[in-house]
């Protein structure tokens, strides 16, 4: 994924109301924060919506007169990307020291700890296969 310009923590509370609702009107997205105790303005939203447009995170539909907004990252998309930044600026571009980090602080559940099990079984898979096709 190509590097992209961070978000604000305001920035991300909308992404999130989009990635559960899909398409939304300002008003829509201001209504959804509203319901989560967040008051923020309309021009704010708009203005919230406008620089994630900018920053490639989201489209505008502007064919209605009400323009809907839509998500052009996932959730783990954006999380993907952060990590990978946090990586480059703390891990000198290394993932392990982070990942490490983050499994031993983390009270992980069995299910997340199978599943991590399969990841790095998979992982090593495609790992002995690459090493055996050079």
């Amino acid at each position: 994924m190509a590097k992209r310009v961070p978000v604000s923590d305001a920035e991300l509370e909308v992404l999130k109301v989009l990635w559960t609702g899909g398409g939304m009107t300002v008003r829509d997205v201001a209504a959804a924060l509203r319901k989560q105790r967040r008051k923020l303005a309309y021009n704010t939203v708009l203005t919230l919506l406008s620089r994630l447009r900018d920053k490639g995170y989201v489209e505008a539909d502007r064919r209605e007169t009400a323009h809907l907004f839509r998500p052009l990252v996932s959730r783990e998309g954006l999380l993907g990307s952060s990590l990978a930044a946090l990586a480059d600026r703390v891990c000198d571009g290394t993932a392990s020291p982070l990942l490490l980090a983050l499994v031993k602080d983390q009270r992980l559940s069995q299910d997340e700890i199978a599943e991590l099990r399969r990841l790095l079984d998979t992982l090593g898979t495609r790992d002995s296969e690459r090493r055996t096709q050079d």
